[in-house]
C-alpha cells in the first residue's frame, strides 16, 4: 500500500469495519486503499460511501459515456488509483475493454466516436485548473444527450475531480484492481501524454 506516512491505513478493527471490509473484498477482490484512509474519519466515509451508492442509480448518461469522462477526468489529474479503479469498475459493469483501454491515449486511439471524443475533451476541460469548457462545448454535448444526461455527465466529471483529487493528496496510487482485467490498459503517448 502506497500511503503518505502522515496517513497510514486505519486498523478498521471496529464493529462496522469487520462487516465493511470483508464485503469490499468480496466485491472487488481487495479493500480500497481509499476506504482504509477514508476510515480514520468514519462518519466521512460512510456518508462518501451512502452517496456512492445513490449516484451509481443515476441512469440517464450511456454507461460507456460515464467510464470515459471519470477516466479522462482522473487521467488529467494524475490520480493513479482512480484510473485502474475506473477501468476495473467498466470492465465489472460488462463495457467493451478493448475500446475503455485506449482511453490514457484517446487522442492517438481510432477505438472512438465523435462524441466519444468530445465527452473526454469535456471532461479534461472541466477537469483543467481553472476550467476550460467553451459555451461551444456545452451546447454541443447538451444537444447530443439532452439536458438531463448532460447534466449527469458534468454532476459525474465534478464528483471524479473530488475523488482524485482526495485520492491523489492522500498518495493513493494504483492497487492493482486493472490486472483483473482481460486487455490490458494503454499507457498515455504523445498529445495524451502532454494534455
Amino acid at each position: 500500500m502506497a500511503l503518505l506516512p502522515h496517513i497510514p491505513a486505519h486498523p478498521s478493527d471496529d464493529l462496522l469495519a469487520r462487516v465493511l471490509m470483508p464485503l469490499a473484498r468480496r466485491t472487488f477482490g481487495q479493500v480500497p486503499d481509499s476506504a482504509r484512509v477514508l476510515w480514520h474519519h468514519r462518519r466521512a466515509a460512510v456518508d462518501l460511501f451512502l452517496f456512492e451508492l445513490r449516484v451509481a442509480r443515476w441512469r440517464s448518461l450511456d454507461p460507456t459515456l460515464k467510464s470515459l469522462a471519470v477516466m479522462a477526468s482522473a487521467g488529467q489529474i494524475g490520480c493513479s488509483w482512480c484510473v485502474d479503479f475506473a477501468y476495473y469498475a467498466a470492465h465489472a459493469e460488462g463495457l467493451d475493454t478493448q475500446r475503455i483501454s485506449q482511453v490514457p491515449r484517446w487522442r492517438e486511439s481510432e477505438a472512438f466516436t465523435e462524441l466519444e471524443r468530445q465527452v473526454m475533451a469535456y471532461a479534461e476541460a472541466m477537469t483543467a485548473t481553472p476550467p476550460t469548457t467553451s459555451d461551444e462545448q456545452v451546447a454541443r454535448l447538451s444537444s447530443a444527450l439532452g439536458h438531463r444526461a448532460f447534466v449527469e455527465l458534468t454532476l459525474m466529471v465534478a464528483l471524479e475531480n473530488q475523488r482524485s483529487r482526495v485520492n491523489a493528496a492522500m498518495g493513493l496510487t494504483s492497487q492493482g484492481y486493472s490486472d483483473a482485467c482481460p486487455v490490458p490498459l494503454a499507457q498515455a503517448t504523445g498529445a495524451s501524454a502532454r494534455a
